[in-house]
């Protein structure tokens, strides 16, 4: 068992879906008290469900014994009375700032005065979050990744005005949290910037995918034969990952970056329609795939031949390039250590720092293509100054 961490025993986790389930496995499984919390009764015991059986079938390999572990979990719908009590508040809902902010609000309202409150935002502000309440120096962001039990890494964000006290502590929480696939990895993220390291690094791939997808609609062309280009270079299929994930989580993340960084993250036509439709993946039981009978399983024999994954890597280290220029981290290694822990994928400069004079090439016949301006080739890439911050 890893030891408790001094000072936190409590954990509240508010959000009972895929990744607070998951966050509220982990801490369980640390030893800590958890309490999750939703709005719906129905939300509640899915998560619970989801909690159980990823319990079990580590029970069936001998590694834990999961009423023992279960004992230390409560739930409940009212989150007022779920965290006066708390030494350590995850938020996991609904990428929204207003709802996240009024989380943020009732929490800073209820919970004792020494408790962290801490979001698992993919994307938005934790300076803006923490401006609901009081206590700003004590809230941070708390980024895992999917799934929480097999992905090794935590950002642990700073905010404006995150004390380093409870930085350490979000660092301290993460590193005691078990991982089956190994170690966890716990980065700090030194300024809050939107995506973070992993998420910002991946987003502006977002463009060319829409930019995908929209052709093969329009040329009737199957998600399956655009899926069946990336197999064997990336751990899911990316239509797979979008409809486990929730095609709404990618839809509200992009309007996010639309109005912090460019219009040209702006959905493309084939997401929006699907978020109209309620088409939102595994959660509703249709996205790009069919989820009503479990997991799908493609027909992946026959490719589009569209993907070009040099571009695609050249869009991930133009990126990370933009990370090291805003501060967000001073290395590339982290960069590409935080992309492989969080991912399962190497990183941009691993994967391309020796070909960058190629890359800033493909990144300009796209622009010019495709009009997409915040794709251009940044400065710290042309001038291939990036080498020197390893």
């Amino acid at each position: 068992m890893i030891k408790l961490t001094e000072d936190i025993k409590n954990i509240v986790v508010v959000g009972a879906g895929l990744m607070g389930a998951g966050i509220a496995q982990v801490s369980l499984m640390a030893g800590y008290k958890v309490t999750l919390v939703d709005i719906k009764e129905d939300f509640i015991n899915k998560g619970v469900n989801s909690i159980e059986s990823g319990l079990k079938r580590l029970e069936e390999k001998g590694e834990l014994n999961t009423n023992e572990v279960m004992s230390r979990l409560t739930s409940t719908l009212e989150l007022l009375t779920a965290v006066k009590n708390a030494d350590f508040v995850i938020e996991a809902v609904v990428e929204k700032m207003d709802v996240k902010k009024e989380v943020f609000k009732i929490c800073d309202e209820h919970a004792p005065s020494h408790c962290i409150i801490a979001t698992n935002t993919s994307t938005m502000s934790i300076t803006e979050m923490a401006s609901a309440t009081k206590r700003e120096e004590q809230c941070i962001g708390m980024h895992f990744f999917n799934p929480v039990p097999l992905m090794r890494l935590i950002e642990i964000i700073a905010g404006q005005k995150s004390s380093n006290h409870s930085m350490d502590m979000g660092v301290k929480l993460g590193e005691s949290l078990p991982c089956l696939k190994g170690k966890r990895y716990v980065v700090k993220v030194l300024k809050d910037r939107p995506g973070f390291i992993v998420n910002r690094l991946n987003a502006p791939v977002s463009i060319y995918r829409n930019y995908l997808l929209d052709y093969c609609y329009d040329n009737g062309i199957p998600w399956e034969q655009l899926d069946a280009d990336y197999e064997g270079k990336v751990p899911m299929l990316p239509c797979i990952l979008a409809d486990y994930v929730g095609i709404d989580t990618s839809y509200y993340g992009a309007l996010y970056y639309v109005d912090k960084l460019s219009p040209d993250f702006t959905p493309g036509k084939v997401i929006t329609q699907m978020v109209k439709e309620g088409k939102l993946g595994r959660k509703t039981g249709q996205g790009f795939y069919d989820w009503s009978q479990g997991r799908p399983n493609p027909d992946t024999s026959k490719k589009a031949n569209l993907v070009d994954f040099d571009l695609i890597n050249a869009i991930k280290l133009n990126e990370g390039c933009r990370l090291l220029e805003e501060g967000v981290t001073n290395s590339y290694n982290v960069i590409d250590e935080a992309n492989m822990a969080g991912r399962n994928t190497p990183g941009p400069f691993d994967q391309g720092k020796d070909n960058y004079q190629l890359f800033v090439k493909k990144l300009e016949d796209f622009v010019e293509e495709t009009g997409k301006k915040y794709l251009k080739p940044c400065k710290l890439l042309r001038s291939g100054k990036f080498l020197e911050m390893k």
